[in-house]
């Protein structure tokens, strides 16, 4: 039997997370001695607030913790993130439909389920998030990339999804703040694509996971707030990760139209059942608390991101805009790609980013894991000192070509 024969055509087809690979390549390297600075994770590097952590070591000690509990989410915790929601974005929702998740990527994955049918045509403006084209094939979709770059500031036009829609489109992925390149979508930039969408009665999928961290005059805009037209076919993606520093407690959720909601839970009663009650009791103390936390991270990520766009932008041949989101700078390297560097020539950012690891050991997460070859995703959600050190050897790396 030849390899791989008994695996399913699906399996095959899902491509690792690029960014958890560069990540555990890094951790890889320190193990073994090798003083790796990485931009590649995708999380805060502050510890999960005492509270939330105390909260969980209650819950761990209460027997009804110990059992099954219903599939959509504890009900307490539903109807917080109901309440958080109408909080923080304006978005009015019942706790029914709110179904609570193994963290932000089993939303993506689940609202896909739901909603995807095979052949249907899903518009995907990139530079994506690895994850969501994966999703989109996993649910038998065809992810439509719609580009976008510098010059739009990484935000999608109207006229571009025009260009892009078929009969066949059945979702649009819109994601502010953004994953990977910081962009923040005006209200006005929203509302257009907002109504564009209701227009064609297309569903849109808004992951607002990074809601929270945003800098300078850019603010957050909720697509169902701002156009309320779209909230019956429009589900909203989110989770404590990014917001309490949890990126390991896995607890997101999906907000959706009521049948969409019903959907869910139905997949999700037989995918994972009930999320851990333990991290759903952490999630229940974190959306309910104050966002001080949130505020304390913002100001180092904004110190950190003005850090890394002055740096970046004195290295001959990388440009990059400054991102208002997130926690990512998004820089374009095609100026180090195709010249000499330190005796090493790099004909693509995937080699860029294996020429950084293995001279300077300097992690970086290439381009073409977001469909954009020629850009990589720096994460500067790291240690002032870190962060500073590591761009400062890509800075002597690349002087010596």
């Amino acid at each position: 039997m030849k390899h791989g024969a008994s695996i399913s055509k699906r399996a095959l087809a899902v491509s690792p997370s690029a960014t958890l690979a560069i990540t555990a390549k890094a951790r890889e390297l320190r193990a073994a001695g090798i003083p790796v600075i990485g931009y590649g994770a995708g999380e805060p590097d502050f510890p999960t607030p005492e509270p939330i952590v105390e909260a969980a070591l209650r819950a761990a000690r209460d027997p009804r913790s110990h059992h099954y509990s219903p599939a959509a989410g504890q009900p307490d915790l539903r109807e917080a993130i109901a309440a958080k929601t109408q909080r923080d974005s304006g978005f009015v929702v019942d706790q029914s439909q709110v179904v609570v998740t193994n963290g932000g990527k089993h939303a993506v994955y689940q609202t896909c389920q739901v909603l995807v049918d095979p052949g249907d045509e899903v518009l995907l403006p990139s530079p994506y998030w690895v994850t969501y084209p994966e999703a989109i094939a996993l649910a038998g979709g065809v992810p439509v990339v719609v580009p976008t770059d510098e010059s739009s500031n990484f935000t999608v036009t109207v006229d571009q999804l025009d260009a892009a829609v078929t009969e066949r489109t059945k979702m649009l992925i819109f994601v502010s703040p953004s994953n990977p390149t910081g962009a923040v979508y005006t209200e006005d930039q929203i509302r257009a694509v907002g109504e564009w969408a209701a227009d064609r009665r297309i569903w849109v999928m808004t992951d607002e996971i990074y809601e929270h961290l945003v800098y300078g005059d850019a603010t957050f805009h909720s697509m169902p707030v701002v156009v309320p037209e779209m909230a019956d076919r429009c589900v909203v993606v989110n989770g404590v990760a990014k917001t309490y520093a949890m990126t390991g407690w896995r607890v997101g959720w999906m907000i959706g139209p009521p049948d969409v909601a019903s959907a869910a839970t139905r997949i999700q009663s037989h995918l994972t059942s009930n999320v851990n009650n333990v991290a759903q009791a952490a999630a229940l103390n974190a959306v309910s608390g104050s966002l001080d936390t949130v505020d304390m991270m913002c100001e180092a990520f904004d110190r950190r991101r003005r850090s890394m766009i002055e740096i970046l932008g004195s290295i001959d041949g990388v440009t990059c805009t400054t991102p208002e989101g997130a926690f990512y700078a998004f820089p374009n390297m095609t100026g180090l790609l195709n010249r000499p560097i330190g005796g090493r020539t790099a004909t693509s950012t995937m080699e860029l980013a294996a020429l950084l690891l293995e001279e300077v050991s300097v992690a970086i997460v290439p381009g073409e894991a977001f469909g954009a070859p020629g850009y990589a995703r720096l994460s500067f959600a790291l240690s002032d000192a870190d962060l500073v050190e590591g761009l400062e050897r890509i800075v002597e790396f690349v002087a010596r070509s």
